[in-house]
């Protein structure tokens, strides 16, 4: 089937979300749409639009000039089965004690390791990203240390694979939680693909907002590889469920913007523990005080 894309950008999230939400009354109808922070620090927003047929470019245009966007640039894509190329591009990955692997890596399992099985067509957060790789480290670090976190909870979980490496380490129940009914239910069977079932409990939340967060707080270990500006948002909520003594592991920023996020911790009462960088990705460890 062919496939066509219409990209722009635009200045601010909230013009980004208006922009997508009227291109769903176009003729021909999208399929999809998304949008991306441009994660340089200059609040640009891409805004994709998909297609089944070949869109209409003039109405895309003047929806674009309406909205103060750059013109859209549209695509038709080629006929690729994704899944097999995703196969051929994805190795399994090492972090610490664990190897994350698609199925059709599984003859590739050392012996000694965690392993964290996450299909090819799940490929955010399969463990090749420098926020998750380094997330994964930072949770073997801590484990190394004899540290026993009780209560354990994944913002934003993705793939839900920080939550699995937790339940690989550490006893009791991991809640994962995300904003994406989708991602969810990708996390849901990764967790039974892991034969995890019953010690994650997948969740759909905006942060911390969901009753079974609420009453499992206050927690001992969060993880939250989103990124920046949601981070900062979250950092007064995550204060008020982190455990004193607790800790949170937090990703999904550039080097370059870090030290804004340990700036809105430290004000929430966090202080940082460690930051690693894995290219142009930083790792924080928040202490709660």
């Amino acid at each position: 089937m062919a496939t066509w894309t219409a990209l722009t950008h635009i200045s601010g999230r909230d013009a980004a979300d208006t922009l997508a939400e009227l291109c769903e009354d176009l003729t021909p109808e999208p399929v999809g749409s998304g949008v991306f922070e441009i994660e340089d620090g200059s609040d640009r927003w891409e805004v994709g639009i998909y297609f089944t047929e070949a869109p209409d470019e003039i109405g895309l245009a003047l929806l674009a000039a309406a909205q103060g966007a750059n013109p859209f640039v549209v695509s038709e894509l080629p006929e690729v089965d994704w899944v097999a190329h995703v196969r051929r591009e994805l190795t399994p990955v090492e972090a610490g004690r664990f190897f994350v692997y698609g199925s059709h890596d599984a003859d590739k399992l050392p012996d000694g390791v965690e392993p964290l099985l996450i299909e090819a067509a799940m490929a955010f957060g399969t463990g090749h990203h420098g926020t998750t790789k380094g997330c994964l480290e930072a949770l073997d670090r801590l484990a190394h240390t004899g540290w026993q976190p009780r209560r354990i909870a994944d913002i934003g979980c993705g793939t839900a694979v920080l939550a699995m490496g937790a339940a690989r380490v550490w006893p009791g129940t991991i809640l994962a939680s995300d904003i994406d009914a989708v991602a969810v239910d990708v996390a849901a069977a990764n967790v039974i693909a892991n034969g995890l079932d019953g010690r994650v409990v997948c969740l759909e939340a905006v942060g911390f907002d969901h009753p079974m967060l609420d009453e499992a707080a206050p927690f001992d270990l969060v993880f939250a590889n989103i990124l920046k500006q949601p981070l900062i948002d979250l950092a007064p909520d995550m204060a008020r469920h982190v455990a004193a003594e607790g800790r949170a592991i937090l990703s999904g920023l550039l080097t370059t913007q870090a030290d804004e996020v340990v700036a809105a911790y430290d004000a929430a009462g966090f202080d940082l523990e460690r930051r690693d960088d894995l290219g142009e990705w930083s790792t924080l460890v928040m202490q709660r005080l």
